[in-house]
């Protein structure tokens, strides 16, 4: 946990100084004119750089981050164990099938949690992860599955495409929560002008944030569809349908107060599905049952 949190706060320090050598040579400075009036395209600069940049970087980072935070091991197929060379033998199979430039990186990690992910800043930068969790406790055909839906998330570039909108997102909550705190301050007595604008900037970001939530929340939803039907397309749709299965009813044994699963980031029933990143196990299967055989 110290790890994580040290990462968290390292990589967040990053961004920070690389951004603000970048506005520096840019020679970008506040957004406020003469007057006190906010110049508008100096702010939609400033937010637009902000926004996007700390997501941009973050998505460089990601294979880096992913390794250092949960300690993946990476494997080439010469490991001379049998569930681990059979891991990266699939990953390379199903990503020549995918039509990938390149294999990803191949690797595991130690926990008990059902668990695998994809990251990387490109197609031929990725990085495909599971848990010692999912390797005992799924079957090779589901093991499967859940890979091919890793790899139609690289081949779908959905990395890249959320990271971009996650970018803009940023950049508006940024921009419009500003725009609310200048306009706030100008009803008010100039001695609590600062404090108003502050509050008010802080309220703004946090609510624009949550909106801005909801749009990547189902936007998120709409790809893990994509990569249901990616993952049937390239490991056989009765494998992906085996391992949604699986994590049903693993789901269905555990205690509702469980972290969430992380295989294919499966949500807490209970959880608000506004802000839920991935659709229900239901609606998923129904979704690949209605399509036809690959």
């Amino acid at each position: 946990m110290g790890k994580r949190v040290f990462l968290f706060l390292a990589t967040n320090l990053l961004i920070v100084l690389t951004l603000s050598v970048v506005m520096s040579l840019l020679k970008i400075g506040g957004y406020m004119g003469p007057g006190g009036q906010i110049q508008i395209t100096q702010l939609a600069i400033f937010c637009l750089i902000w926004g996007m940049g700390a997501s941009l970087i973050s998505l460089a980072m990601s294979r880096w981050i992913a390794k250092q935070s949960v300690g993946v091991k990476l494997v080439n197929g010469a490991t001379g164990q049998p569930e681990l060379d059979r891991l990266y033998r699939t990953v390379e199979r199903l990503s020549r099938d995918a039509g990938l430039p390149k294999t990803p990186e191949v690797g595991f990690y130690e926990s008990p949690e059902v668990n695998a992910f994809a990251t990387g800043p490109s197609k031929s930068m990725s990085l495909v992860a599971v848990s010692t969790g999912l390797l005992q406790g799924m079957s090779e055909p589901e093991i499967e599955g859940v890979l091919g839906h890793e790899i139609a998330h690289i081949a779908n570039g959905d990395m890249v495409t959320m990271t971009l909108l996650q970018g803009v997102i940023n950049a508006f909550v940024m921009f419009f929560a500003r725009i609310a705190a200048f306009a706030a301050r100008r009803f008010v007595d100039e001695r609590i002008a600062g404090v108003v604008s502050f509050v008010v900037l802080i309220v703004f970001q946090i609510g624009f944030g949550i909106l801005g939530s909801m749009v990547t929340a189902w936007f998120s939803r709409y790809r893990e569809f994509r990569a249901d039907a990616g993952g049937a397309k390239f490991a056989g749709r009765d494998k992906m349908v085996a391992a949604l299965r699986r994590l049903q009813q693993n789901q269905e044994q555990i205690d509702g107060s469980h972290p969430a699963l992380a295989t294919l980031k499966i949500s807490d029933r209970r959880g608000m599905k506004l802000f839920s990143t991935h659709p229900p196990l239901e609606d998923r299967i129904a979704a690949l049952q209605s399509q036809p055989v690959f």
